[in-house]
Formats: C-alpha cells, sequence, structure tokens
C-alpha cells in the first residue's frame, strides 16, 4: 500500500493533540481479557498482518508553527509498540486490582511523542478470581489518531475474522450489522433530531475542521463554524452547573481504575421490559445508585442532587465507520444520584432523556472541543473548564457485539475501554454490554476519588435490588 510521506492533520485531531495536561493526557485507554492465554509473539504477528495496515499506526506527528503532519516513522520498531508486562500484585492483593494498578498507572504516563502516538501492552499470564488462566491486554492511543467509536472499529478488525481497512478491501454488504445497529447509532434519535436541529452547520464545521487544506480565515465556511462554535458554547453557558459533590474539585496527576465481572445482560433486559425502559435507562440508573450510595457513605448528602456525564456520539456517516480521525458530538446524560427508590431512579432517568430527545440542542457539535484545542492555552483551558463545571464525569456507553469475539484463538471475555477526560473532569465512566454481558468500570482521579472499587462493588447490589423489587411488583402493573 503507498503511503505518503507527509500528510497535514486534520484541525480537530490537531485540536486532540494539544488538549494534553498533566491532569488528563488525551488517551484512549482499554483492557481485553483473553482466555486462554495469548503468547507475545503471535500478538506481534497479528498487529503486523492488521492493525498496521492503517498507516496511521505506522506514522508519528511532527508539530510546526501551522499545526501538525502526520509523517512516516522511518525507524518504527513494533516492539515499541507491542511490549510485555508483568504485574507485581501485593501480599494478598487480587491479582485484578494489580491490573487495574498498572492500568492506571498507564493512563498517567505519556507516550513517546517521537514514536507513533499508540502501545500495547501484553501481560501473557494473567488468572481471574476463579483461576481461569489467560492474558490481559492493555490498549492506549492517542485521541488524534481516532475517537473512541472509529477505534471500536479498528480493534474489531483485528480480532479473529476481523477484515483489514476499506483501503484495502471492500466491505462485503451486511459485514458488521451489529456494528451498524448498535455501536454507530446509540443514540440514534437524538443524533438525527441534533443534526437536523443543526442544519448543515454541524456538516460545514466538520468539514473544514477536518481538512487542513482549507484556508481557516476569512471563508465563509470558517464564519460558518465560527457561528456554530459560538452558538454552542452559549448553549453551554447556560446550562446550569453540576451539582457539587467531592468527586468535582482540580484533579492531580495520579489516577484509579476499577471495573466489575459482568452482569447478564438478559436479565437487565427483562427488567427494561417490566418498567416499560429501555436497557440505558437500567444500567443509568444503577450507575446513578452505585455513585449516589458511594457519595452517601462518604458524608454527602445528595438528596436532591443530579450530576451529568457527557457521552461521546457517533457523528460520521455509517459507510465511513473505518475511518480514523475524529467526528462525535457530546449529549450530556443526568445521572439522578440523589434518588434512593430504584424503581423510582430508573424513571427519573427515562425521563431526562425523553427531555433529552425533545431538546431543540441536545448535541454539543465537536466544534466546540476542535476549536479549544487551537486557542492559546489560557483561553483553551478557560473553556475546556466550562466543560467540567456542567459536568462530572465523561461517559462510554456502548452495546458491543452479542457473542464473544476471539482474539488469535483465545475468546475475548472482558472489554473495557475509556476515552479521555477533557480540562478538569476527573472521571470517565464505561458501561459497555458485550458476549451477553454488561461490564461497569471506572477511571478516577486519585484525590477526588482514590477508590473506585468503592462505587464499582455498589453496581451488582444496586442492580439486584433493582431486580428484586421490579420482580415484587403486582402482575400486570404498567410503568409510569
Amino acid at each position: 500500500m503507498a503511503t505518503k510521506a507527509v500528510e497535514r492533520m486534520s484541525r480537530v485531531d490537531t485540536a486532540w493533540l494539544r488538549m494534553d495536561t498533566e491532569a488528563n493526557l488525551m488517551m484512549i485507554v482499554g483492557v481485553w481479557l483473553l482466555e486462554p492465554a495469548v503468547p507475545y509473539e503471535l500478538l506481534c504477528q497479528r498487529v503486523e498482518e492488521r492493525l498496521l495496515k492503517y498507516r496511521r499506526f505506522r506514522q508519528k506527528v511532527v508539530e510546526d508553527a501551522m499545526g501538525a503532519s502526520w509523517v512516516a516513522d522511518a525507524a518504527f520498531d513494533l516492539q515499541r509498540h507491542v511490549v510485555r508486562e508483568k504485574l507485581a500484585p501485593k501480599r494478598g492483593q487480587p491479582l485484578q486490582r494489580a491490573l487495574e494498578q498498572r492500568v492506571a498507572d498507564l493512563a498517567a504516563m505519556p507516550l513517546d511523542p517521537n514514536r507513533p502516538l499508540w502501545q500495547l501492552h501484553l501481560v501473557e499470564h494473567y488468572h481471574d478470581e476463579h483461576g481461569h488462566q489467560g492474558s490481559a491486554l492493555i490498549a492506549r492511543i492517542h485521541h488524534c489518531i481516532a475517537d473512541g467509536i472509529a477505534l471500536i472499529s479498528v480493534m474489531l478488525s483485528i480480532t479473529d475474522g476481523g477484515k483489514a481497512p476499506p483501503e484495502r478491501q471492500q466491505k462485503p454488504e451486511g459485514e458488521n450489522d451489529w456494528l451498524a445497529d448498535a455501536v454507530l447509532k446509540p443514540i440514534t434519535d437524538i443524533t438525527i433530531k441534533a443534526i437536523g436541529m443543526y442544519g448543515d452547520g454541524v456538516a460545514k464545521s466538520m468539514e473544514m475542521l477536518s481538512n487542513p487544506g482549507n484556508p481557516l480565515v476569512g471563508s465563509l465556511d470558517a464564519a460558518r463554524a465560527g457561528y456554530q462554535v459560538v452558538s454552542d458554547v452559549a448553549a453551554l453557558a447556560l446550562m446550569p452547573d453540576d451539582s457539587p459533590t467531592p468527586l468535582k474539585g482540580k484533579p492531580g496527576r495520579a489516577k484509579r481504575v476499577a471495573w466489575c465481572e459482568p452482569i447478564p445482560l438478559d436479565d437487565v433486559k427483562a427488567i427494561g421490559r417490566a418498567l416499560g425502559c429501555s436497557i440505558n435507562d437500567v444500567l443509568l440508573a444503577c450507575a446513578a445508585g452505585a455513585i449516589g450510595g458511594y457519595l452517601e457513605a462518604k458524608g454527602d448528602v445528595t438528596a436532591g442532587k443530579e450530576i451529568r456525564a457527557m457521552v461521546p456520539v457517533n457523528l460520521r456517516p455509517l459507510e465511513k465507520a473505518h475511518q480514523l480521525g475524529n467526528r462525535f458530538g457530546l449529549v450530556p446524560l443526568v445521572l439522578p444520584i440523589g434518588i434512593g427508590n430504584p424503581i423510582e431512579r430508573v424513571y427519573a432517568v427515562r425521563a431526562r432523556m425523553n427531555e433529552l430527545k425533545g431538546s431543540y440542542q441536545p448535541l454539543l457539535a465537536f466544534a466546540v472541543l476542535a476549536m479549544a484545542g487551537l486557542l492559546i492555552k489560557p483561553v483553551q483551558h478557560a473553556l475546556l473548564n466550562l466543560f467540567a463545571r456542567k459536568a462530572t464525569a465523561v461517559m462510554t456507553n456502548v452495546p458491543g457485539p452479542r457473542e464473544p469475539l476471539k482474539f488469535c484463538g483465545a475468546t475475548l471475555k472482558q472489554v473495557m475501554f475509556w476515552v479521555p477526560q477533557s480540562g478538569d473532569i476527573g472521571m470517565g465512566v464505561s458501561i459497555l454490554s458485550y458476549g451477553g454481558g454488561v461490564q461497569f468500570g471506572l477511571i478516577t482521579d486519585s484525590k477526588l476519588c482514590p477508590d473506585p472499587e468503592n462505587i464499582i462493588a455498589r453496581f451488582a447490589p444496586e442492580f439486584e435490588k433493582l431486580l428484586m423489587v421490579t420482580l415484587m411488583l403486582p402482575w400486570g402493573d404498567e410503568a409510569h
């Protein structure tokens, strides 16, 4: 495949490149748990054959006064990017806690700016709390390469049966139907309504910011994009600030990570059917209950409080699912942490989601964040911290394939990933359904939330409580 020696980086990707801070690196971090173990050599072979077909993964970034360029790394060495890891658990520490700690450490460790901005870390021999032997794969990929939605498609292409990128191979009709139905349309009605309300504003802004060849100053498109950004910032500024809780504040550099065992997706669906709610409503209500219970246990008064989580939503056309780069919007989801009754909390989440779907401007175009990254640092920080005042967390809430995938012959048992938190946001939430189960995971700032495992530990009990109360409802009751 012919590779250009130098390619200009789009403005929005350049923005993500420049948005790293000491507290929050703009990396997407993921974990795969595999069973049985995958040898290092086999992983390297798979990366060589599949991942490196995407030229971005062989290119480094070179910055200049006008922006940045993708340049082929003449000294590319696969062993720098696929590395072995050994966990060193403390005495009596479960191996999962040691893995979580290593993920947290890596999330706070910058990638080498002189090399392509990604790295895979393989723990060759990892066993879970049930004694199952396998491997753990930790991925770190800088946001300037792609957003999380594009990277899902990329990472799936390296699984057994995955396909090469379209540059090498035409996508057969019907391939990745689950991706079309689940990942790229997670909040379809919200996205479509938002784009409809914006008219051509989103498309014009995206095209201008994605095309580094367009003149930025003096063009009509630039004026339209600027107007769009001003409108979005105004809408964001008018949004009430998020409820103050101990989870908000000035984050430091150190991170903490935790995740739970999957809960059965069929049970989640059953609750949703019984209550007339979506799977999303049920899961968000359980997450809100877990966070609220944690804060109550810390002595915080949560009654009547709600917190927001900003959720990325895809804005790329379906036929461009495999394209790298950043094309997404943000939906502010409300989590009613101050409602103790689990049924009432589900209905509150459903009501907030319905309000969102009926809103004229529910989706903040990615142009806001893109332009923030291109501003001088003081203005950039001011704009990013406007986001931080309006939200407590950034959330990835993604449905995955229903059947477990295979990777190098091993079964992919669990999947978790987190997108970066911008500005002073100190919590990343991951809710991901996969292979018949639902995982819930957190990445937090160690000062604001030093013990995310205590939030995680409340997720399954909140779900069990909701399940029990639902089963106790009189037969034939209608959801209200």
